[in-house]
Formats: C-alpha cells, sequence, structure tokens
C-alpha cells in the first residue's frame, strides 16, 4: 500500500545498475515454479472474499444490536484488507491475468478502497523496483533518510520527514495515504493519467452517500465507513512494518539488487492462520519481493520448499513488536541500524562541532 506524500530526501539521485549475482539468479529461478497461477483456486478466493464482504458489512449495516453490529465491523475491516490483497495481487499480474471481469471486479473495489488503479500501480512497481535502494527517492514509500541526509536538510525538509514517518499519520491513514496520497494528490497532478484517482473520490463518497440516504448515519458507519477507516489503519501499518523493522537495512550501492532488497529489506510478518487469512499472507512479504508473480496463496508453498526463504527477519503485531517498529527513525551508516530519535540524537552530539 502507498504511503503519504513523500518528500525526496536531500541527496542526487544517481542511475542504477543491478548485477545479481549467481545466487541471486538461482534463488529467483527457484520461486519461478510458484508463479504458476491454478486459475481456479484465483477465481474462488475472489469469488468468496467478495462475498464475505458484502455479507459481513450488510450485517454490520443492519444487525439490531451495537454491540453486534461493532464487532461486525471489525470482523468487516479484517475482511476489506484481504479483498486488497486480491486487487493487489491482480494488478501484479500473478492472479486472473487478462481477465476482463477480474480486471472490472478487483479496479471497481481499489476503487471503493481509495486507491486509484494507475497511480497505485505506478508507485507500487516504483517502490518494487526501489526497495531501499538509498539511490532513489521513496515514491510510494515511507521515506528512510540516512542521519547524515537528516542533518544536511532544511527545516521544512525535516518537519516532512517526521510527518511521513510520525504513528499519527498511519493512525490518520484513512485522509494521509488513502484520501490524499493515494487519490487527491496524483489526481490534481495529472487528471488525465489518473482519472481513476478522482474517480475513487467520487466512489468511495458516493457509497457513503447512498448507504446513509438508504439507512441512516448508523448503516452508514458501521456498514462501510469504520470497517474502511479500521481496514486503512491496518493496511498502512502493515505495508510500513514489512519495510521498516528492527534488523532491516538500507543496502549501499554495491549490495543493492531486488532480491538482496527482499532478503535484507523485507520482514516476515508472523501472524495467526485466522490473521493471515484476512491479509492474504501479505505476512510472507519477503517471498512477494523475490518474485511479485507469485500468487498469495503459494507463497507459504514457496517459502517451506526454498531454503533461502526460511530464515527471515520477521516481526509480529504483537504491541511490544508494533512500538519497536513504530520508534525506528534514521538509518545510521556506520552502525548499520535503524536508530530511533533519543540514539539519533545522542549521536549527533557526540560528534565534534
Amino acid at each position: 500500500m502507498n504511503s503519504a506524500a513523500l518528500m525526496d530526501p536531500p541527496t542526487q539521485l544517481v542511475p542504477k545498475v543491478v548485477q545479481p549475482t549467481q545466487s541471486v539468479s538461482d534463488l529467483v529461478a527457484a520461486t519461478r515454479p510458484f508463479a504458476r497461477e491454478i486459475r481456479w483456486k484465483s477465481w474462488w478466493h475472489v469469488g468468496s472474499t467478495l462475498a464475505v464482504i458484502t455479507g459481513v458489512l450488510a450485517c454490520a449495516a443492519l444487525a439490531p444490536w451495537w454491540p453486534l453490529q461493532l464487532a461486525l465491523s471489525l470482523l468487516g475491516a479484517l475482511t476489506m484488507v484481504r479483498g486488497f490483497i486480491l486487487f493487489h495481487d491482480f494488478a501484479h499480474g500473478a492472479i486472473l491475468r487478462k481477465s476482463k471481469v477480474a480486471r472490472v471486479l478487483l479496479s471497481v473495489y481499489s476503487m471503493i478502497f481509495m486507491a486509484g488503479v494507475s497511480y497505485w500501480r505506478e508507485a507500487h512497481n516504483f517502490h518494487h523496483a526501489n526497495c531501499c535502494d538509498r539511490r532513489a527517492s521513496w515514491q510510494g514509500d515511507f521515506p528512510v533518510w540516512t542521519l547524515e541526509q537528516w542533518q544536511s536538510a532544511k527545516p521544512l525538509q525535516r518537519l516532512y520527514y517526521r510527518v511521513n514517518r510520525s504513528p499519527v499519520t498511519i493512525f490518520l491513514a484513512y485522509i494521509t495515504v488513502f484520501f490524499f496520497a493515494n487519490t487527491l494528490e496524483p489526481f490534481l497532478r495529472h487528471p488525465l493519467r489518473h482519472w481513476t484517482s478522482g474517480a475513487s473520490i467520487l466512489l468511495h463518497v458516493g457509497l457513503i452517500a447512498g448507504l446513509w440516504w438508504l439507512g441512516g448515519f448508523w448503516v452508514a458507519f458501521f456498514g462501510f465507513w469504520m470497517p474502511y477507516a479500521l481496514a486503512a489503519i491496518l493496511g498502512a501499518y502493515l505495508f510500513y512494518a514489512q519495510h521498516n523493522f528492527p534488523g532491516m537495512e538500507v543496502l549501499p550501492t554495491s549490495e543493492w539488487n531486488r532480491t538482496e532488497a527482499a532478503l535484507r529489506c523485507t520482514s516476515h510478518m508472523r501472524m495467526n492462520p485466522f490473521l493471515d487469512w484476512c491479509t492474504g499472507d501479505i505476512g510472507y512479504h519477503h517471498v512477494h519481493h523475490v518474485n511479485s508473480a507469485i500468487p498469495f496463496y503459494r507463497l507459504k508453498e514457496a517459502m517451506r520448499a526454498i531454503p533461502a526463504l526460511q530464515q527471515p527477519r520477521a516481526t509480529t503485531l504483537r504491541p511490544r513488536d508494533v512500538w519497536r517498529c513504530l520508534r525506528l527513525k534514521l538509518w545510521d551508516d556506520a552502525g548499520k541500524r535503524m536508530l530511533t530519535w533519543r540514539q539519533a540524537r545522542a549521536l549527533m552530539a557526540a560528534q565534534p562541532a
């Protein structure tokens, strides 16, 4: 998923030349058998997931007791995240490639989710091609600056960086990530190229207004508004923690290639089977970054079959691990680690004037 609008770090971009080693080539080759889609299974997941989302949100809207509406809204938020992962896989060409029916269904779903198809695909492909590469901009990502970049940045640049890495930005993902970054900002920049971003706003607001008109405020609130807001928070945090976690690295030019970035800059989010289902197995994110053509329902299979994928850098959704991820702010080149603001201030204070 996209981050809020990002300001590039104060460094000059340079062309990237990737020369993968033989071991990297072998690993990518080992994943290719798992990139073969099982067509009937893809359709089953799409059909059943959209049916579950519709059923759960309808029950949340119409249930006669507000605590039940609240519980169903929470469940609806989780199923909505799964629905977005299906669109995510379709956009990668991992499932239902060239299916016009799937394109319509999943594109409409993504626009209801306020992720304009054209911009989301553009930003997300850029993310895959440049993950944790310090030479590239951080389009479609949460920015990671080095300590030196922070020290050389201007006050306004520092403010933007702080805002983009603030937990408040994730908590307000409905506005910051999805409304502004995924829809409004790209549409205002390129209205013709990113018309789906503008259409996303109309479709999203129109659905809320329609539910409100048909059933009143609480129908709209429990049946869509609250589930979506919670799904946006969870989706934004998952994307953040997939590339901002204790043990992640920002790779130097000599070591960067897409596979090294997948293994050293991407986490395995360990979850229970229920949450794995709700999040479309996106927790196996290091496998997805090695080969984004693997359907989500084969990521676990690929990890179990390929030894090189079985020792990932991991995190969880436990509160302690969430806190550890959210505290990380700047990359220390000398120490090869992410720093908290307190650690960064201590290092800067210890430097000679």
